[in-house]
């Protein structure tokens, strides 16, 4: 499997590319008032709004810095309702593609996030996996997607 590699912080992530759109540069964003600390902002996709996470303050660390290759992912977030939404993340250290097998990828062993996948180890260390399908917990899905709420 192909998968987008960021960091948080030291660590290694990667996105599964089948749920990547497209990875755009740092954009300025439009500031949500009262929005949770993870919500970096609102970003003008086309004329549509799409909300952007920071996968740092998400994760709970400090806000994703602006390096030259800090990236906003766009990827398709799958709600349990069964629709897809635009979601933007903000990923810092972007470092490209890489081939991920599926026989080299085991259960961490650990269930700090419930968004934080399988990892797999190479050369540079570990990579692991981020579910973006769970990386939103149910609060902060029914303030950023009101008409899936309202309708469910």
């Amino acid at each position: 499997m192909k998968v987008l590699v960021f960091h948080i912080g030291a660590d290694r992530y990667g996105l599964p590319l089948r749920q990547v759109r497209r990875v755009l540069p740092l954009l300025e964003l439009k500031g949500i008032p009262l929005a949770p600390d993870s919500v970096a902002g609102l970003l003008n996709l086309h004329g549509d709004p799409m909300p952007v996470i920071d996968l740092s303050r998400i994760s709970g660390g400090a806000p994703s810095r602006q390096h030259f290759d800090t990236r906003i992912v766009v990827a398709d977030y799958a709600a349990p309702d069964g629709t897809t939404h635009a979601l933007g993340l903000m990923a810092e250290r972007v470092q490209g593609v890489q081939e991920v097998s599926a026989q080299d990828l085991a259960p961490s062993g650990v269930q700090a996030a419930p968004f934080l996948g399988q990892v797999a180890g190479d050369a540079k260390g570990m990579v692991q996996l981020v579910e973006v399908n769970d990386l939103l917990p149910a609060e902060l899905r029914a303030r950023l997607f009101p008409a899936e709420a309202a309708a469910g």
